[in-house]
């Protein structure tokens, strides 16, 4: 599969973190001064895919970054997570919860992953459904390029699962970030706009 056309028996979109948690104003990063720049642009180019997807007929598939629950709640949270957000608390990112969810934009998806790593594949059951329904193209945006982003593209890319960069469907916490991941990223997977994205499900 190339950067020129799609089966979309075979593809599905992989929209990585795009939750309340992390973007919407009474989310948990809003709350703790860490608001993602470029919310608005990012949200209005995701979701002209993600409604053209749907309307198609595609698979949506929805990453969401877990924090589990402890006892008591607390939620389990890696020593460098806890640096870097300090602010995180119980019922931040917790399974079923509204924080947790994805955004009302896109929403719904069709399989929702919970990961609780930068990767969509450790330790989750994404390979598992991807094989089962017979996925071997991904569409991948959402959160943070350098971050969720950037590895599940390159673990899609080592299992042999064709990727697809959705260049201004996703961001960083900086325009340096972002910019100079897209730019490592390109000899990894195609790289395409939101927009071009668009045209090559209406042309499937």
């Amino acid at each position: 599969m190339s950067a020129t056309q799609l089966d979309l028996k075979r593809t599905a979109l992989l929209i990585v973190d795009l939750q309340n948690d992390f973007l919407h104003e009474k989310g948990a990063y809003a709350r703790g001064g860490a608001s993602l720049p470029g919310t608005t642009a990012l949200i209005a180019n995701m979701k002209s895919v993600t409604d053209t997807m749907r309307s198609a007929g595609g698979l949506i598939i929805s990453t969401q970054f877990t924090l589990v629950p402890g006892r008591g709640g607390e939620p389990l949270i890696s020593p460098h997570l806890q640096q870097l957000r300090p602010f995180l608390r119980k019922g931040d990112f917790q399974p079923g919860g509204w924080g947790h969810s994805l955004i009302d934009e896109l929403a719904p998806a069709d399989f929702v992953i919970e990961k609780v790593a930068y990767s969509a594949f450790y330790m989750t059951r994404l390979e598992f459904v991807l094989r089962k329904v017979g996925i071997e193209t991904l569409l991948i945006g959402g959160i943070v390029t350098n971050g969720g982003v950037a590895s599940t593209l390159r673990d899609a890319h080592v299992r042999d699962i064709h990727a697809m960069l959705l260049t201004d469907g996703c961001a960083a916490f900086s325009r340096e970030a972002h910019e100079a991941s897209i730019a490592s990223l390109g000899t990894v997977a195609p790289k395409l706009t939101c927009a071009e994205a668009v045209k090559l499900i209406q042309a499937a």
